[in-house]
């Protein structure tokens, strides 16, 4: 086995990277704080922020009033872009100097690099893409549960002997704290040296496509593959609905939907007030983006697909004529409301 970088003994302490970008907070930090709170509050532990990037003082007076005991920030000229050469090699010289217990980070396309450099440089292990966090009361390790065989087992990791315990969550699977302090938590800023080799890749430009967060919609109108290929009806009843459009994996890979409306195990975690499925069969890899929608109406023909075990209303029937009736109905009423 190899040798951890710090021993459990030296370690103490929850972390949470806060991911930020132009100016603003990940909003998938805001919902790790949210869990890092409860896990700190259950095991009496520090809870700390780590805010990397370059000319930090603004966010960094706005992140000092979440729930956090205190803040470090990494401020330095070859963090101003991300880079995960960069970013690791800071956060290596940070982590090794607190020694932080358990580290957070986002299963975003910053989080996911950072997190893997920095397992194999500080030689410790990662739970990726978790779907819950809890501690274990008789030994304080960090438990990450994982779905695997497209949402067929759930499985808990825990890092037992290495340090620190690390794990990445995939934003929306926590609700997001609205928790605030009155007063500032301690600002600590920790000087680090990242020599220019630390950062081979040189950022010349960056171009953003705004895209629609539907994991933060309240309604959605999910098309499955029952829908056929028939997305201006989809997006019709959506309209009508004043909702997003989300997709199962097969309407995807057909090419209905973006890759951004991908809902499920390999997408999206949503959190609506409604959904309404529309032609999907409702394998588990799909639900788990679902189950948390307050209602979920869905449309199939088969009366045996497993969607209606996940529903609150259930119709079997024909989608397509379901769908123009509903979109007719809603648009009578001119309401936008169900």
């Amino acid at each position: 086995m190899i040798d951890p970088a710090y021993t459990p003994a030296e370690a103490t302490g929850i972390w949470v990277f806060l991911e930020h970008d132009r100016g603003q907070l990940a909003p998938v930090s805001l919902e790790m704080l949210a869990k890092a709170r409860e896990l700190a509050s259950k095991s009496g532990a520090i809870l700390t922020g780590l805010l990397m990037g370059h000319e930090l003082d603004a966010i960094a007076g706005e992140a000092a009033h979440l729930d956090l005991d205190r803040l470090v920030v990494v401020a330095h000229p070859l963090l101003d872009a991300f880079t995960a050469e960069a970013y690791a090699h800071a956060a290596r010289e940070v982590i090794l100097r607190e020694r932080p217990d358990i580290l957070l980070l986002g299963a975003t396309p910053y989080g996911r690099d950072l997190a893997g450099r920095l397992a194999v440089t500080l030689r410790t292990g990662l739970t990726a893409d978790c779907t819950d966090l809890s501690l274990d009361a008789a030994n304080g390790l960090l438990l990450g549960e994982v779905s695997g065989f497209g949402g067929g087992i759930l499985a808990t990791i825990a890092c037992a002997n290495h340090r620190p315990q690390m794990a990445t969550v995939r934003p929306g699977v926590f609700a997001r704290t609205e928790a605030e302090r009155a007063a500032a938590a301690p600002i600590e800023r920790v000087e680090v040296d990242i020599p220019a080799s630390a950062r081979p890749v040189t950022v010349v430009a960056r171009h953003r496509q705004e895209r629609a967060d539907i994991s933060r919609a309240d309604r959605l109108v999910v098309a499955g593959a029952g829908a056929r290929g028939q997305l201006p009806l989809i997006e019709a009843l959506a309209g009508a609905l004043h909702a997003e459009i989300g997709a199962t994996r097969v309407a995807v890979d057909e090419g209905w939907a973006g890759r951004d409306r991908q809902i499920g195990q390999t997408g999206v975690i949503t959190h609506p007030k409604l959904a309404i499925v529309c032609g999907a069969s409702g394998a588990t890899q799909f639900t788990v983006g679902i189950d948390q929608a307050d209602l979920v109406v869905a449309l199939n023909s088969d009366p045996e697909a497993p969607i209606f075990e996940q529903a609150d209303l259930c119709v079997v029937d024909d989608l397509l004529p379901v769908v123009r009736a509903l979109v007719a109905e809603f648009e009578s009423r001119g309401e936008g409301a169900p």
